[in-house]
């Protein structure tokens, strides 16, 4: 399978390269140059299969001949070493728990499966990896954790000071080893745009071997496909399931929509976001506006230039009808979306966290206004992640498990720095010498 630039489709390259450079030398995002399509038998024999016989099957369909069977297939028994449970928690809306990973947040399959395709590819080379990691809260946690201690590889993760929840960001300030925390004066924007310029600078590239573990990697979109197939698999009524997906970068709808692509039978998604609401404004006007991203109480999703929105274009040639007819989007308030989290609360002794609050709410108006089939929609992170949100919102004590509690305990480690490229540059080439 060769990848190809969403800035250009004659720019080809291999797997290898591809999940090296995260990027491509145009700035654009790497894309499969086709999505392989699954039998209809294959979709009839889910059911029967465990999670990670679906993942090994989606992944290979994209991997074949660039990674063997045998060592796939350890890639994805160290990926999926969790389940990721539906929760009936009304009559047709279900909560696709994806939080019960080892940072306790939906990244884990994605910084999973990536560590050890990138360790694989490490050791085929001298050159260490760094890779660099813009966060707005559970993609950090999730990538230096998957990362902590594989040879070859040293993280450096990017965050806005004072815009991630305590627990999140002791998740990765606290590591050491091979993990270093970058303490960003901006805005996860700002935390974006520092990486990306890292990848276009001559003399970063030339020094250091860099790529990203953000959903901007094709190898962290790749097993976020893998639950899409699992979940319809364990649905008893199959016909016209929609999935409401609380969205920021779009990388995680990015998977959903190519999962569908392969012709898992997915009747509509639904696009739901916080108030940073570029891509439901698109789905509205046709126009995209990025903006200053804004904080939210449900701070993984405060993405004001989505970078998976050229991925979401791509996919569908930048035909609007055509991607319309597949998503319809929807942005909340933090209000909407605490009334939520109590309303679920108190009618259905359920504990949702911001994000899947946000999830629930585009699901609940999509089923509304247009179908009452059933509805599927992520829940991203585990409540605890957002203690002092929850605990407040609720008006009583959230649980935190004990993963969450042995982080607390931790002295947190970072270094500070502004949003200008040239600060940034020099801490990187100080850090990393």
């Amino acid at each position: 399978m060769k990848y190809y630039s969403t800035n250009n489709t004659n720019h080809l390259v291999g797997l290898r390269e591809a999940v090296l450079n995260g990027l491509a030398p145009d700035n654009g995002l790497y894309m499969p140059e086709r999505i392989p399509a699954f039998p209809e038998v294959f979709f009839s024999s889910l059911p029967q299969k465990s999670f990670r016989e679906i993942a090994f099957a989606v992944a290979n369909a994209f991997l074949s001949g660039d990674i063997d069977e045998d060592q796939l297939r350890k890639i994805i028994e160290h990926t999926i070493s969790f389940d990721a449970p539906l929760v009936e928690i009304e009559e047709n809306v279900f909560s696709l728990e994806l939080f019960h990973g080892p940072t306790l947040a939906f990244k884990d399959f994605g910084a999973r499966f990536m560590s050890q395709v990138l360790g694989y590819f490490a050791g085929q080379q001298e050159k260490e990896i760094v890779i660099l990691v813009a966060t707005s809260g559970d993609t950090g946690s999730a990538a230096a954790n998957g990362f902590l201690g594989v040879a070859g590889t040293r993280v450096v993760v990017l965050y806005p000071s004072g815009k991630v929840s305590e627990i999140q960001e002791k998740q990765f300030t606290t590591l050491g080893n091979n993990i270093i925390a970058l303490e960003v004066s901006g805005t996860f924007d700002d935390c974006q745009d520092l990486v990306k310029q890292a990848f276009l600078d001559r003399e970063l590239k030339d020094k250091f071997f860099l790529t990203s573990a953000n959903s901007i990697n094709i190898s962290r979109l790749i097993p976020q496909m893998f639950y899409y197939f699992y979940a319809w698999s364990r649905m008893e009524h199959k016909d016209k399931i929609i999935f409401s997906v609380p969205s920021g970068n779009f990388g995680n709808l990015t998977a959903g929509l190519i999962a569908k692509r392969m012709d898992l039978p997915i009747h509509h998604f639904v696009a739901a976001t916080n108030i940073n609401d570029a891509v439901p404004q698109y789905l509205d006007s046709k126009k995209f506006t990025p903006k200053p991203s804004v904080t939210t109480i449900s701070n993984a999703m405060d993405v004001g230039n989505p970078s998976n929105f050229a991925r979401m274009l791509d996919l569908y040639h930048h035909d609007f009808e055509k991607l319309s007819s597949d998503i319809t989007g929807y942005s909340f308030t933090d209000d909407e979306t605490k009334k939520a989290m109590n309303d679920v609360y108190r009618n259905s002794d359920y504990i949702l966290d911001p994000h899947g609050a946000v999830g629930y709410l585009g699901l609940k108006r999509y089923q509304s206004k247009y179908s009452k089939s059933a509805g599927v929609f992520l829940e991203t992170a585990h409540p605890a992640k957002f203690l002092e949100t929850v605990s407040q919102t609720l008006k009583q004590p959230v649980e935190i498990p004990e993963l969450l509690k042995n982080y607390l305990l931790k002295e947190k480690k970072t270094i500070n720095v502004s949003s200008e490229f040239a600060d940034f540059k020099k801490i990187l080439l100080q850090i990393l010498y």
